[in-house]
């Protein structure tokens, strides 16, 4: 039945609410018969637009300028961001700046918001029901394994006598605590998961209002959190298991003593970080293009560029042999600059997982946070020295050191401020990495894995989240690769391939997480790659050590 001809899909005048609805008012957003058209427009036609029914919320809305109210902005400032009209472009505060049109941005934000709702809806939210139901069905079977347990603890008491009954009766209680608590766990991760999935269904409402919207300010304000959604909490899947009674063999001589009818083993509690896993780590899902494609070029103004990241897809910070660490936006525009405290060049720079700047100040040696442009020092060594970072999926930071004696070299996580796990050797006690204070940078790729570019080792090196030896890569013959392999920059991508700059061979190693070598970027024009970092969408950025460029490269399909 076509939907436009049944009687139950016909739609009323909003005003007179008998008549079939003819037109409609896109500023109004309001259902319209012939007649009541007159009426509507009655206050001033220029401040409704009419479209036939069939074409509503056709019309774009531009937003009114706050300083000349009489206009619409159609234009986006591209270095303040601000919404301008024709006038304001003549504005001593937008002069030499560079424009776009608004319905360029409309049309980009319009289309991240249609991926973002495929996403939520065929990936993330599956995911979440899928835990729910697990914890529900733990908490539906938890009273079936423990009447089990309790069902074993009683035949092995009706072997003893009368005078242990005692003993049973306390180890029943116990049963019932654990019990108890067992139950206080589950609730309480579901509660939790059940709140994420209320947060995450009203952000689905809010977008999809966005997205049948015809409104631009909103659209173009519009902020992705797929990121935060994706990761989802550590513990939120919940494996509790139930604990056991081991019977022991009755002992005549020792009948009443508690210990020989047996013993309860704790309440064990596993959890697993379990990441929603946007693009599925094969290549099959997000394969490799033929040839690289270079997307956008920046040129920083550093004499020597060696550290970006990204703040989100449109802003990364970079950072050289100076003490300035700059913020530019995609189109290479500066937004925002920043200085170390001590004057000298951060070694790293890398965004938190609340998307601010940290860097570390090789000088003092100290790990510092920008936010709003007040540095704050979050960590300080002694003994050891900082040469590289990264933030990982949990928001724990990882730190590659060396020794002040230039002999050793660690991985060191934190969280918070406080140290949490160390590596620095694999099973036989000898060192994972070369002891000096050379380049090395390290990432987490999406499985957990901890991957280290070693140039003097000439090696990627990459342990697993527990410290262990995984494999080592020391680079792919080529004819056309001439220098020794000496890796710099290294960074990972949702489909936890690995990638790391080699830049006396002026291209960049793509690996797969177990070491195989993919193939390489050395087309594009690229020369002494040093720094990486990869952004949500999988597109790659390059520092360029001696040119000062930042290269944006499409490399995926």
């Amino acid at each position: 039945m076509d939907p436009r001809t049944s009687a139950q899909d016909v739609h009323r005048c909003d005003l007179c609410e008998t008549a079939i609805v003819h037109s409609y008012c896109d500023f109004c957003h309001v259902n319209l018969c012939k007649p009541c058209v007159v009426d509507h427009i009655s206050d001033g036609y220029d401040k409704h637009k009419i479209v036939p029914f069939h074409e509503r919320r056709s019309t774009l809305i531009y937003p009114n300028c706050g300083k000349h109210p009489q206009k619409n902005c159609e234009l986006q400032c591209r270095e303040c961001g601000s919404f301008v009209c024709s006038s304001c472009m003549a504005s001593d505060q937008h002069k030499g700046h560079s424009f776009v049109e608004v319905t360029e941005v409309y049309k980009t934000k319009k289309d991240i918001i249609e991926k973002d709702t495929k996403e939520y809806e065929n990936l993330i939210s599956p995911k979440y029901e899928k835990i729910v139901l697990d914890l529900e069905n733990q908490l539906a079977n938890l009273d079936g394994g423990y009447e089990k347990l309790t069902t074993t603890m009683s035949k092995q008491g009706e072997q003893w006598h009368r005078e242990i009954d005692i003993v049973i009766n306390e180890m029943k209680t116990e049963i019932s605590e654990i019990k108890v608590k067992h139950r206080d766990i589950l609730q309480k991760h579901l509660d939790e998961i059940k709140q994420i999935q209320s947060l995450m269904k009203q952000t689905l409402l809010a977008i999809k209002e966005i997205k049948n919207s015809t409104e631009l300010a909103p659209t173009i304000k519009y902020s992705s959190k797929i990121r935060e959604f994706s990761k989802i909490p550590p513990k939120v899947k919940l494996k509790v298991t139930l604990p056991t009674f081991i019977p022991k063999p009755i002992d005549q001589e020792k009948l009443y003593t508690s210990s020989l009818f047996g013993q309860i083993t704790p309440l064990s509690t596993a959890t697993e970080e379990n990441v929603v896993s946007l693009n599925q780590t094969n290549t099959s899902v997000r394969e490799l293009l033929d040839e690289p494609e270079l997307v956008a070029t920046i040129q920083t103004g550093y004499k020597k560029l060696c550290c970006v990241t990204y703040i989100n897809d449109d802003k990364i910070w970079t950072s050289g042999w100076t003490n300035e660490i700059k913020c530019f936006n995609a189109h290479g525009y500066l937004q925002q600059k920043s200085a170390t405290k001590s004057g000298q060049a951060p070694f790293d720079i890398v965004v938190d997982v609340g998307r601010e700047l940290l860097y570390l100040d090789w000088a003092v040696g100290t790990v510092n946070k920008v936010n709003n442009a007040q540095t704050e020092e979050l960590i300080r060594f002694q003994g050891w020295n900082p040469l590289s970072l990264c933030v990982t999926s949990t928001g724990d930071l990882l730190l590659m050191m060396y020794s002040d004696d230039d002999n050793q070299s660690k991985v060191v996580r934190y969280s918070g401020f406080t140290e949490k796990q160390t590596i620095q050797f694999d099973d036989k006690g000898k060192p994972l990495y070369s002891g000096n204070c050379y380049t090395k940078y390290i990432t987490e790729n999406r499985n957990h894995d901890i991957c280290v570019a070693d140039w003097v080792a000439g090696a990627v090196v990459v342990v697993n989240q527990d410290g262990k030896l995984r494999w080592r890569y020391t680079g792919h013959f080529s004819s056309t690769k001439t220098q020794p392999f000496r890796p710099r920059g290294i960074t990972s991508d949702s489909q936890s391939r690995i990638l790391t700059a080699d830049d006396d061979n002026h291209c960049i190693h793509i690996l797969d997480q177990n070491g195989q070598f993919f193939r390489y970027i050395d087309n594009c024009d690229l020369k002494d790659p040093f720094g990486l970092c990869v952004d949500n969408n999988d597109n790659l950025c390059v520092c360029e050590l001696n040119k000062g460029y930042a290269k944006k490269i499409k490399y995926v399909k």
